[in-house]
């Protein structure tokens, strides 16, 4: 695949604190037109070389909230600031500037975007890491990243559906 120009990004934590709580999964979506690939990394596999590399050749990152959370989080506990790496697009920002407020999967029903694992939120997803860790829970761990996978692919949908409806800025 050639160089992505656009990756959409998002984070699994173990809470909300960035001075005491782990990165568990950052996934993202690499799309070049009609090219993609779709990268996780895991626990262990997750530091700032790993970030970058999988960032390669990219020109945006779209997140929600990532602005506040994920890029901040990132750049405390690993020590890369890509926000100054890379463009950053956050699209909440244009949610707000359309009425759409709430959480990314309150935002996803007010626009009719699918989701399968309804029943899976952030507090659920760091339940299902430290199953994972301590109970060795392999079924644990596919759940969490599958969520985090309906997370990313969905927010290529939100800012589809967002230029759709020219409220993209």
């Amino acid at each position: 695949m050639q160089p992505c120009v656009e990756a959409y990004l998002d984070i699994e934590t173990t809470g909300l604190s960035s001075e005491y709580c782990e990165i568990t999964v950052i996934g993202i979506h690499l799309c070049n037109g009609i090219d993609s690939a779709f990268i996780q990394l895991v626990g262990e596999d997750i530091n700032a070389d790993s970030i970058v590399d999988a960032l390669n050749g990219v020109q945006i990152i779209y997140t929600y909230n990532g602005s506040r959370f994920d890029l901040p989080f990132i750049t405390s506990r690993l020590g890369i600031n890509l926000a100054q790496l890379f463009t950053h697009h956050d699209l909440m920002y244009d949610c707000w500037r359309n009425n759409l407020y709430g959480g990314f999967k309150v935002v996803e029903q007010q626009l009719g975007i699918n989701r399968r694992l309804k029943e899976v939120s952030g507090y659920e997803a760091v339940r299902l890491w430290w199953r994972y860790v301590n109970d060795y829970d392999e079924d644990a761990l596919a759940t969490l990243l599958e969520y985090n996978k309906e997370d990313v692919l969905n927010l290529k949908t939100l800012k589809e559906r967002l230029l759709w409806m020219g409220e993209i800025t």
